[in-house]
């Protein structure tokens, strides 16, 4: 009777999985023929400003953050991670105006409009700041300083650290410019010491060595030095603006940048400098 029994349970079982494989056949077989007509109809593309990695070029990227990364912990840096999203207060007013304009913001669940006050007063600004709470990050450098103040009490300092992530600017898409890229940033926070300049520059140079790369020129500049020439020129205010504009030099050439609006009153720091 138990052998009877057994034979029973295993036939059972053996009729459940063959019932449940020809359903599970049927259901991909139904998704494939979904997709098929989807594809027919609709070329997929992906949005603008992002891209696939095949799994060669995959190989490749893994390899040069495996080595960003070897020269980040050779150099006692430690590793962090900061979520895709940060409150947009978070975000906001660190970038100057045009940097504001480039953050990708995430509009807040449910039936968002529901909650806004309207009225003809209403600017798609206003707007936003009631129907969004959240932002893809900009880059990496915002996040770490909140990561700083949120966690300081568990942070010993002076604090070294590196983060390779992605980040997101809903910049106009163009040759060699994304909307979603990736960063690789190391930082020391804590002390004023000019040796750890020194060290980010070894570390550069240490890691386009290991890679291969030839004829690289490391540039430095010091804000500090930009401050006091446009302090100089009784421009203070507009300093964020003008490190932006300077920030396209190697994008547009002196010419374009000259043409940016808010540089037309400095156009004399413009021949000083260049």
């Amino acid at each position: 009777m138990l052998q009877d029994a057994s034979i029973t349970r295993v036939n059972t079982e053996i009729r459940c999985f063959i019932i449940f494989e020809a359903n599970l056949i049927i259901f991909i077989n139904n998704n494939l023929r979904y997709l098929q007509t989807i594809m027919s109809t609709t070329k997929p593309t992906l949005p603008k400003g992002t891209r696939d990695f095949t799994n060669e070029v995959m190989f490749r990227r893994n390899y040069i953050f495996e080595t960003v990364k070897t020269a980040f912990e050779c150099y006692g840096y430690a590793p962090i991670e900061t979520p895709a999203m940060e409150n947009i207060q978070t975000l906001t007013g660190k970038y100057g105006d045009e940097g504001d304009r480039l953050i990708f913001k995430v509009l807040n669940s449910g039936d968002y409009l529901s909650k806004a006050n309207i009225d003809e007063n209403t600017t798609s600004k206003s707007l936003t700041k009631q129907i969004v709470e959240k932002a893809l990050r900009y880059d990496l450098t915002v996040p770490f300083a909140r990561f700083v103040v949120q966690n300081r009490n568990e942070i010993t300092f002076p604090f070294k650290r590196y983060q390779m992530q992605n980040v997101w600017r809903a910049d106009r898409p163009q040759k060699g410019r994304y909307r979603e890229f990736y960063q690789c940033d190391a930082d020391v926070i804590g002390t004023d010491s000019l040796l750890c300049e020194v060290e980010l520059v070894q570390l550069y140079d240490d890691v386009f060595t290991k890679l291969n790369v030839p004829n690289v020129e490391i540039c430095i500049n010091n804000r500090k030095v930009l401050s006091g020439m446009v302090e100089l020129m009784g421009a203070t205010a507009l300093f964020d603006d003008v490190v932006i504009a300077l920030d396209k030099l190697d994008k547009i050439g002196i010419e374009k940048v000259k043409e940016e609006k808010v540089l037309k009153p400095l156009h004399y720091l413009f021949y000083i400098l260049f």
